[in-house]
């Protein structure tokens, strides 16, 4: 009888016994296409997909895109429509039919999203233009890269009507100049607090102005396009800014006291001055800053500024902690270096070089602050 008890206890099925929303939990952490697939566990589950108010949809998780297309218009079909679908992510890394595209961005704004993430090869004119005044959006993720993918070739709306949008991710776009000669296209954004800004660029007019009281964090990643623009920052309570590529926008800081967090991994291809330069002149403007991270690249940029550690810094004087990341330089960057006045740095042995008597340069102001040197394996 101890024998059969034991055997039926081994058997027991605990995790269909869990409430349904417990068991959607769980499936809000697959893609739609295994959370589709545990309807064969059990009767228990033939159903439960059904009812997910998350969506995970990308096409390098099948192996054709015609399987992926049927699979996503039998979803959308068979899915519970009198549910809220929250979050919906769908990427597709080819070319896509604007038909597919279209049913799945509207589905998603009918069904009252709050997050969206989409992730597509095709022209603007193919994302429903529904997106861009979605009321119930509170963070949204766009990267829309042309078909054969031409810098700059994506054009974003002049003007968001986003009420609700409180993080905002955007990939490969180019912003356009408004009546007053700048690109201003988050001003109607008044809840944003988490805004990122990959591969971007303006057009015609070369001020990207970034004003908002609630704006927090603030991430932008540069290519070496050696695209010169400036951009205008009015953000009071900004407390964290990061930037990852080469520094080749001028910032005008006009209201940043708020700022504290700083991470810098700069790197340039090019033989000029001015990345260097650009880059010093954003630490100038770092009055209240307590956190400083920068990779080894970004001091070695820096560092080909001729005299630059004679240069007294007015700034860094609130500075608490200096993070360096030795992260490996980039080949071409170690070329860069070599054709440079500071080859010779770059010649030293792993971890990457650290030009000499640049951490005293940057805790000229704060010389108690603690330093962390990060190492990061090859």
């Amino acid at each position: 009888m101890k024998r059969r008890k034991r055997s039926e206890s081994k058997n027991e099925d605990r995790l269909s016994d869990l409430p349904d929303c417990v068991l959607l939990h769980i499936l809000t952490f697959l893609n739609a296409k295994h959370a589709v697939r545990t309807c064969v566990l059990s009767t228990r589950w033939k159903n439960l997909w059904k009812r997910l108010p998350t969506l995970i949809l990308h096409s390098s998780d099948f192996w054709t895109f015609r399987g992926f297309t049927k699979f996503v218009s039998r979803l959308l079909s068979l899915r519970d429509t009198s549910l809220a679908l929250l979050k919906l992510d769908f990427e597709r890394h080819g070319c896509i039919e604007p038909q597919l595209l279209k049913r799945i961005v509207k589905y998603a704004i009918s069904h009252n999203v709050q997050q969206l993430a989409v992730s597509v090869k095709c022209d603007i004119r193919d994302i429903p233009q529904c997106i861009f005044s979605c009321h119930t959006l509170t963070s949204l993720k766009l990267s829309v890269c042309h078909r054969g993918y031409i810098y700059g070739s994506t054009l974003f709306p002049n003007s968001l009507n986003l009420t609700a949008l409180t993080a905002l991710h955007l990939q490969h776009f180019t912003f356009c100049k408004s009546d007053d000669d700048v690109a201003e296209p988050f001003s109607a954004c008044n809840r944003l607090s988490d805004l990122t800004i990959d591969y971007c660029t303006v057009k015609e007019a070369r001020i990207l102005c970034i004003s908002s009281a609630t704006l927090v964090s603030l991430t932008m990643r540069s290519d070496q396009s050696e695209d010169f623009y400036k951009i205008a920052l009015s953000t009071p309570n900004l407390s964290a800014l990061a930037f990852t590529g080469a520094p080749y926008q001028q910032l005008l800081w006009s209201n940043v006291s708020s700022l504290e967090r700083v991470n810098i991994d700069a790197e340039t291809w090019s033989t000029s001055l001015e990345s260097p330069l650009i880059l010093l002149n954003w630490l100038l403007e770092l009055a209240n800053v307590k956190s400083l991270t920068v990779s080894a690249s970004t001091l070695q940029v820096l560092f080909l500024i001729p005299g630059l550690l004679k240069i007294k810094l007015p700034c860094l004087g609130n500075l608490k902690l200096l993070k360096v990341e030795l992260k490996p330089l980039s080949p071409i960057f170690s070329m860069r270096l070599k054709a440079a006045k500071s080859w010779k740095a770059a010649l030293k042995p792993s971890p990457p070089p650290i030009p000499d008597g640049i951490v005293d340069f940057l805790l000229q102001n704060s010389p108690s602050a603690k330093v962390d040197m990060i190492n990061f394996s090859r």
